[in-house]
């Protein structure tokens, strides 16, 4: 069994990232300087992030707060170049 953990340092590139309802709807790209997690181009080739208040645990994946739905409503995304 894997341990549990809520320590950001233990988030690891290509984890999934696993909603509240137990489905994965993300996998992280990396930890930017700022603390928010980069999460890997979507299908339409956009970063998406996602604030650390929402981990509520990491293990072999990192699970947040909110349903996926929910999740990819609230996410922040890049900004189309201009």
């Amino acid at each position: 069994m894997t341990p549990t953990t809520s320590d950001p340092s233990q988030i690891r590139e290509h984890m999934p990232v696993v909603c509240s309802d137990g489905g994965q709807f993300a996998t992280v790209d990396h930890i930017d300087v700022n603390g928010t997690i980069k999460l890997t181009k979507d299908d339409q080739g956009k970063h998406h992030w996602i604030p650390m208040s929402w981990v509520t645990r990491i293990d072999e994946h990192v699970h947040v707060d909110r349903p996926g739905k929910q999740a990819m409503q609230e996410w922040t995304t890049e900004e189309e170049p201009a």
